[in-house]
């Protein structure tokens, strides 16, 4: 079978669904795309280097803690705050509880609130169909066409200079001040995801290999592994998994990464949404 199910071209025009323009009329500034490449691929390389550099010498028992603290602080703040809270309404949280979230999703470093909200549910509303942002079927039904599409849908979107028209995704999240302000102090929020766990890496061990050594796994490995993780949702669980529910898209549940992304299925796309959890606060 060949052939493309997604248009290979910009989206310039006006869809046929929606008040309002799909892309906003500035799109991402070159200050912007060295800025993803610092904290999409920094990272990256360094989950590379990490298992041939540091096997024996490097990670010690301060290290995986700290790792894995900030990696379930930051993995709850996307899949319970970015998505299931705020682009979904899955569930109600008191207001104290729903910046937390959002500054926890922050240390992330997959984007600012107002931003993901707004790219999710683009992505909802045309969930593998032409305006999707990051499908994995953009280029067609091929092997070519879907190995460029996994590449494509796993990190490529992130570089492209379109960006989704705020107004018309997310005019809640516009109107919340405090959401405002994390996009406007969000380069800060994200500076902080490497500094606080080598300030405590180097205190906890009162040395400086502590705060090197805690920055490379706490920080830079544990920023990638959650980010591959997120993407992994955008790309394998359009392509491969279970789907117990006809959702009129490619989305499926893949049981691994329900797992690795504290989420309660694999992608969260094809399951029913219940409000679980933090009702009480």
């Amino acid at each position: 079978m060949s052939g493309s199910t997604i248009s290979k071209q910009p989206v310039t025009e006006q869809p046929r669904r929606g008040p309002k323009p799909l892309l906003a009329e500035k799109g991402k500034g070159n200050g912007e795309i060295t800025l993803l490449w610092f904290f999409i691929v920094g990272p990256m390389v360094a989950l590379a280097a990490a298992v041939p550099v540091f096997w024996g010498w490097g990670l010690g028992w301060q290290d995986v803690v700290l790792g894995a603290v900030f990696y379930i602080i930051a993995g709850l703040g996307v899949t319970a705050g970015f998505h299931r809270y705020f682009t979904h309404g899955a569930y109600k949280a008191e207001r104290w509880l729903e910046i937390t979230m959002a500054v926890a999703a922050c240390l992330s470093l997959e984007m600012s609130p107002i931003g993901w909200v707004a790219e999710h549910r683009r992505h909802h509303q045309f969930s593998d169909e032409e305006y999707d942002p990051h499908s994995p079927w953009r280029f067609g039904t091929t092997k070519r066409a879907l190995t460029k599409g996994f590449v494509y849908s796993h990190m490529g979107w992130l570089f492209n200079k379109e960006r989704t028209n705020l107004e018309r995704f997310a005019p809640d999240m516009l109107k919340d001040s405090a959401m405002v302000w994390l996009d406007k102090h969000y380069g800060y929020i994200a500076g902080s995801s490497f500094l606080l766990p080598t300030l405590i890496g180097g205190l906890w061990s009162w040395s400086w290999q502590g705060a090197v050594t805690a920055f490379f796994w706490a920080g830079l490995v544990r920023v990638s592994l959650l980010h591959h993780v997120t993407f992994s949702i955008n790309s394998i669980c359009h392509m491969v998994g279970d789907r117990p529910f006809d959702s009129g898209d490619k989305a499926a549940n893949f049981w691994p990464l329900a797992i690795l992304s504290l989420a309660s299925r694999g992608t969260t796309h094809t399951t029913p949404t219940r409000a679980v959890l933090v009702t009480a606060f």
